[in-house]
């Protein structure tokens, strides 16, 4: 055995919801072999003492865009069409060079706050995928692919650039390290392409087994346009061309009437609520109890570092459940179990990774996060699983291990290089991205 993380609460978020007290768990090879109350015969190489601390499942973030923490809390305080104006304007001079930077960043910070694997929709795929690879986490990373609208006629999936860098893309870096890394195949929004770009995604995504990462329904004005040019919602115009026959992982999801609800819910699509981002920007949350009656798994995200601020996921978690409650006028709309229980299995069940992660439980992989219950804001603590989503934060993470592989401790970041990011972002990009030409 590898590691055994012995005296520690267990969070199991597995079918019965098990909270295991003085538990001992063992990792070998990646993956969890041992779970109980009586520490396993074989010795392990190493021990980490669990005495004070809360072990459970990685967070899964799945709806964010990494490399947009170069422009983090740049557009605040704007309308949403000011902000994208704007954010539009420092993209154009963005390069993988900053991308990667920024990506190393947003990477360290996920560790931090005890998140194991992300769901990614931006551009610079090769980049991204690098601090990926070199960070240890896991992803679903997908290529945001755009073709205007009015672009229709001189569309052709085969000869074109950006199908032909999906392509690319997934060749190179799709099943990397045992699927540590997979490619979704993804575009912006339904307002930012054309059918004829959803078709050949779609039947591409479904000949690779790939997913498929979009933003719909954000807004009440983009869901109008779209009913106004076609008289169909976004989604029913979506279903109508295919891309509801794949896995798709749908971001936002606020203004889903309840047949768009059903239609996504049949296809078991997966809708992303991203409560915190949502509120900054002055909107209402997805309605999270409806998506789950008319079927779609509801998995949790934080969105990019633009809209959100950061990428804590459990301060995503306690948004989740406050705006359920408020919405609902009920303290007990959505319980805390519920709301972790979207962060961790839902996540992976949205990701493809059900199979693999989400829960603590023998033969999946060891992805696990150990809290620090020791500060004084988790104590007393008389409900564990309420703890984690109303009084923990991000910050008392205290270890982040992927695939049985510490890589986060204590304030140490052993797979990345922390400092050269640093450098890279004060030194190139920040000078890049704000500083005007002389003239």
């Amino acid at each position: 055995m590898d590691t055994l993380i012995s005296n520690v609460t267990v969070v199991t978020m597995n079918e019965r919801m098990d909270v295991l007290f003085g538990g001992h768990v063992g990792v070998k090879d990646g993956k969890i072999v041992h779970i109980a109350k009586v520490p396993p015969k074989e010795a392990p190489a190493e021990i980490i003492d669990g005495t004070g601390m809360v072990l459970m499942p990685g967070l899964i973030n799945c709806h964010t865009h990494l490399a947009t923490s170069a422009l983090r809390s740049y557009c605040d305080e704007l309308g949403i069409s000011q902000a994208l104006e704007l954010q539009l304007q420092k993209e154009a001079k963005m390069d993988s060079r900053i991308a990667k930077a920024a990506a190393t960043i947003a990477a360290a910070e996920c560790l931090r706050f005890g998140t194991t694997s992300v769901s990614d929709l931006y551009y610079y795929p090769d980049a991204t995928a690098e601090v990926i690879a070199e960070s240890g986490m896991k992803a679903n990373l997908a290529l945001s692919s755009y073709r205007f609208i009015d672009a229709v006629e001189e569309f052709d999936f085969a000869k074109d650039e950006q199908c032909a860098e999906l392509r690319r893309v997934v060749g190179k870096w799709h099943g990397h390290d045992n699927g540590r890394i997979k490619i979704d195949a993804g575009i912006w929004a339904e307002y930012t392409s054309n059918h004829k770009l959803w078709e050949g995604l779609a039947a591409y995504a479904g000949e690779q087994g790939l997913g498929f990462q979009l933003h719909l329904s954000q807004t009440k004005d983009e869901a109008e346009s779209c009913e106004d040019r076609t008289g169909l919602s976004q989604t029913e115009l979506l279903s109508c061309h295919n891309v509801l026959t794949v896995p798709v992982t749908a971001a936002g999801c606020n203004t889903l009437s309840e047949m768009d609800r059903k239609i996504l819910g049949k296809r078991r699509a997966s809708a992303v609520v991203t409560p915190l981002a949502d509120a900054k920007q002055g909107r209402p949350c997805a309605s999270i109890t409806d998506c789950v009656k008319d079927g779609m798994n509801v998995a949790l995200g934080t969105d990019g570092c633009i809209e959100a601020g950061n990428l804590d996921m459990f301060e995503v978690m306690r948004a989740a459940a406050m705006s359920v409650r408020a919405a609902k006028n009920d303290p007990a709309a959505l319980p805390a179990g519920a709301a972790l229980m979207m962060a961790t299995v839902c996540g992976a069940r949205a990701q493809g990774r059900a199979d693999e992660c989400g829960m603590i439980k023998e033969g999946m992989d060891a992805d696990l996060v150990l809290v620090d219950f020791s500060a004084p804001h988790l104590m007393p603590c008389h409900n564990v699983p309420n703890a984690l989503v109303f009084s923990a934060k991000g910050g008392d993470v205290a270890m982040t291990m992927v695939r049985g592989r510490k890589l986060y401790v204590n304030g140490q970041f052993p797979t990345l290089d922390l400092g050269t990011a640093v450098r890279e972002l004060m030194e190139y990009a920040m000078p890049k991205l704000f500083e005007e030409p002389a003239k």
